[in-house]
């Protein structure tokens, strides 16, 4: 049966309208300070972070992770490092953001089911808080109380 009603711009989750969020607690864990991996199409390297950072975690084919990987970052005020287990480079190669092929760093924080994002703190070795990946807005503001601390 045809309908003239508009579609419910909520039903769909990979809008940033969604207002989805994590709602686990943090796993209390040590976290690594580097990751080995490498840049598409580069040889291997060794990554040291040196403050807090955001490390996200993402698969290809996933609406969310592409919403992230196009977004405008510059509003979250700390670095960031995009990584993925396997190389889907020609997937992202327009994307905004550089994508780091890493499953070394998804092993080190535990990361077993990307969409995922962890705030390291390298200098403490903790993991300050992580959570699902749903959108860039929605883990701004899940890491927004961890980076005024």
């Amino acid at each position: 049966m045809a309908t003239d009603a508009p579609s419910n711009p909520l039903s769909n989750p990979v809008t940033s309208e969604f207002n989805a969020r994590s709602f686990d607690r943090p796993r209390d864990r040590v976290a690594p300070a580097s990751f080995v991996g490498h840049w598409p199409d580069n040889d291997e390297v060794t990554i040291t972070l040196t403050e807090v950072t955001l490390v996200v975690a993402i698969k290809s084919h996933c609406d969310g992770c592409r919403e992230f990987l196009d977004a405008d970052l510059g509003e979250f005020g700390v670095p960031i490092l995009v990584v993925a287990a396997k190389d889907a480079s020609a997937e992202w190669r327009d994307a905004r953001q550089l994508v780091f092929v890493s499953p070394d760093a998804l092993r080190l924080l535990d990361v077993t089911w990307p969409p995922f994002y962890v705030l390291v703190d390298p200098a403490a070795r903790k993991v300050l808080t992580e959570g699902v990946l749903f959108g860039a807005h929605q883990v701004a503001a899940e890491i927004a109380p961890f980076l005024r601390a």
